[in-house]
């Protein structure tokens, strides 16, 4: 289960109801936070989920209004909030304009009160943790090194009490074995495998998070039923041609889209203050129902639905 907080849905330019573009994912004790737009660090209080365990950045592409406020939330850390290290991730290109922003208006030579690690990514997986992955894959918009990145739980047979009380497991440590995966030998010479004591495989959930991109046709495999998308819709169908010009997306591209590969859950963001929100949410609703349209500080439930 991953759990989303979008902290800035607005497009290019904040409006009093949006903050630029950021949100967190979360999975058990894992925070990350994707992009990072000017005013962000106040959207994090603002939200009321403060900055402990908040050392993983992950940047979808090197555009201003998504990298800017790294340089406060940075000079904050170093401030008032001590935490062990600062990791960000992103392509070539938006860490190059980060380290200008961190080594040349924050730091200015001095040394960080902590590790801050400016880490290249390519496509494939970036991060592993024990129940879930992320992995990065590249996304068309203007320029170069843009990214979306997919966080995948791991999959899992679940351990059957009832059928291990059927066997005779005793519980403590060979119900420990078995649930690692290990064979165990009972005490009357029986032998007990995993299988025996375990379920069907329940694959585990999957979310897209996805920045700015002027194209879907590339993701259509990589992103086949996912469980939750988190996508761009910075225009309406009646200036598709102006969205084409920029490498944005529509609300019914996005919504198309969604329907295309199957995705369980369609969350739109990086949204225009020219248009309302029920026009938005109408647009992708016609071809994919599932759709909700992000406001700054909604929360998210993504699981796998069975």
């Amino acid at each position: 289960m991953f759990e989303i907080i979008f902290l800035g849905t607005s497009a290019s330019a904040p409006s009093p109801r949006r903050g630029l573009p950021a949100y967190l994912v979360q999975h058990d004790e894992y925070r990350f936070l994707i992009d990072c737009g000017e005013g962000t660090q106040r959207q994090i209080l603002q939200a009321g989920i403060g900055f402990k365990r908040l050392n993983r950045i992950l940047i979808t592409h090197g555009h201003l209004d998504h990298i800017l406020g790294l340089g406060g939330l940075l000079s904050t850390f170093m401030r008032w909030e001590t935490i062990d290290r600062l990791e960000i991730y992103g392509g070539a290109n938006a860490l190059e304009r980060i380290s200008d922003l961190v080594h040349g208006v924050v730091l200015r030579g001095a040394r960080a009160p902590m590790p801050v690690e400016l880490i290249p990514v390519t496509p494939g997986v970036i991060f592993e943790a024990p129940s879930f992955t992320i992995s990065a894959f590249a996304v068309n918009h203007r320029g170069p090194d843009n990214y979306g990145y997919l966080f995948e739980e791991k999959g899992r047979q679940p351990f059957l009490a009832e059928a291990a009380d059927a066997l005779g497991v005793p519980a403590g440590p060979l119900r420990g074995k078995l649930v690692k995966g290990e064979s165990v030998i009972l005490p009357d010479g029986r032998v007990v495998t995993p299988s025996m004591v375990t379920g069907p495989f329940k694959p585990g959930a999957r979310l897209a998070a996805l920045g700015d991109l002027g194209e879907t046709a590339s993701l259509t495999e990589l992103l086949r039923s996912v469980d939750g998308l988190v996508m761009e819709a910075t225009y309406l169908e009646e200036e598709a041609s102006m969205a084409r010009q920029y490498a944005h997306l529509t609300a019914r591209q996005a919504g198309e889209f969604a329907a295309s590969i199957g995705a369980g859950k369609l969350i739109l963001t990086h949204l225009s203050r020219r248009y309302r929100d029920k026009d938005i949410l109408a647009e992708a609703q016609a071809v994919f129902e599932n759709t909700s349209v992000a406001r700054d500080f909604d929360s998210y439930t993504i699981r796998k639905e069975a």
